[in-house]
């Protein structure tokens, strides 16, 4: 039987997942990467069981987890430092990770399961009939074609998928910092990490530990917000509106680990179809949502992997990809309504946020509604 064979918009989570899913399973499978190297946006992620299933499946969980902390507990702040919340979370795994080592973990498994990763490789679009276009002039033939090019996708654009982009009402400057002697005593071991999410205002700080000498640090704001978004971060503001967090905020936005940092608009993004003829759109181009509940990354994955699957149960490409997004859509569209109602405590007066936070964290339905992506089995798991 011929070797099928699947050309791959983008080398993040969807794309690189894909590309070891459908490499296991016999397919020849190339990767394009604009940059001029496999580098990931944002600092920190938070990968819960679902996507930790999903990295076991592809072969990259220990070089994934290696070193990340298991994040066991997840403060809520108000702007008096008082604690108004707390979750623990039990009964199966989540750990917080630099971002870049999921990439490299992710891309280790795809090299060695025989996918190729071409860098400097720019797309401009792709046809029905499985015809992948280079910026160059190119054009590549394939019997798949995936597009995992983000929330700017040519590929999904230029085939007319798009049903909805929302941009959101806030956003966020993603940061690493070097942990202190003194945090990497206290948050190393078996006991994992705590997570505090601090609120002033519109405004949150989430502090994260994410590695055994790195802290993730999330500011977030209204996009109104112009001193609150701004890059470099605006130390002196953000001491004003964090004044207990002064000492955090000095090491924030300098040349080191963290750089200056990234501020990104939240986005909401929905097609029509996941699919058109060969072509299959997976991750943030297909299904962009805000990081209320940290599965962006995991449905990208979840999504990802079990077109993998479905493709080695179907030979019919366009078939193949028809169930695949009857069956796995569902998920994924609960998680981008959680996702969003979880924020609209953002514009809310203070006191009402508080109370908001408060009943996440004790109601059953809410805590249901918002673990039930982190507890689902991805397909192909």
């Amino acid at each position: 039987m011929t070797k099928r064979h699947a050309e791959i918009v983008g080398a993040g989570f969807a794309g690189l997942t894909a590309a070891c899913a459908l490499a296991q399973r016999g397919w020849s499978v190339r990767v394009h990467e604009r940059a001029d190297r496999l580098r990931t946006t944002g600092a920190g992620i938070y990968i819960y069981e679902n996507g930790l299933r999903v990295l076991e499946a592809v072969g990259a969980y220990a070089a994934a987890v290696h070193g990340a902390p298991f994040a066991h507990t997840r403060e809520v702040r108000d702007d008096r430092n008082r604690v108004i919340s707390v979750h623990r979370w039990s009964g199966s795994r989540v750990f917080s990770i630099v971002r870049q080592t999921v990439i490299n973990a992710l891309a280790e498994s795809a090299a060695f399961s025989g996918a190729e990763i071409v860098t400097n490789s720019t797309v401009a679009a792709a046809s029905v009939d499985g015809e992948l276009t280079l910026a160059d002039g190119r054009r590549l033939k394939g019997d798949l074609i995936i597009a995992a090019d983000g929330t700017n996708s040519l590929v999904r654009d230029g085939l007319g998928l798009l049903a909805k982009r929302k941009a959101l009402v806030d956003g966020c400057t993603r940061l690493l910092i070097h942990k202190t002697p003194e945090e990497q005593g206290q948050e190393t071991g078996k006991d994992g990490a705590t997570t505090i999410e601090y609120w002033s205002g519109s405004r949150r700080v989430l502090y994260t530990p994410c590695s055994e000498t790195e802290l993730y640090i999330a500011l977030t704001m209204l996009d109104s917000d112009e001193p609150a978004k701004a890059v470099p971060v605006r130390r002196d503001a953000w001491k004003r509106w964090f004044p207990h967090l002064e000492p955090l905020i000095d090491r924030l936005g300098g040349q080191g680990l963290g750089g200056q940092g990234r501020y990104d608009r939240f986005e909401l993004i929905k097609l029509k179809r996941w699919s058109a003829g060969k072509v299959a759109i997976i991750g943030d181009a297909a299904h962009a949502l805000p990081p209320n509940i940290g599965q962006g990354g995991g449905c990208s994955m979840m999504n990802a992997l079990s077109l993998a699957v479905y493709l080695d149960r179907e030979r019919d490409v366009a078939a193949a990809l028809e169930t695949w997004e009857r069956n796995e859509r569902a998920i994924t569209e609960h998680t981008q309504r959680v996702s969003l109602m979880l924020g609209w405590p953002t514009t809310w007066p203070p006191f009402l946020r508080a109370k908001m936070l408060a009943l996440a964290g004790k109601s059953k339905w809410l805590v249901r509604q918002r673990i039930k992506t982190a507890l689902h089995h991805p397909t192909g798991t």
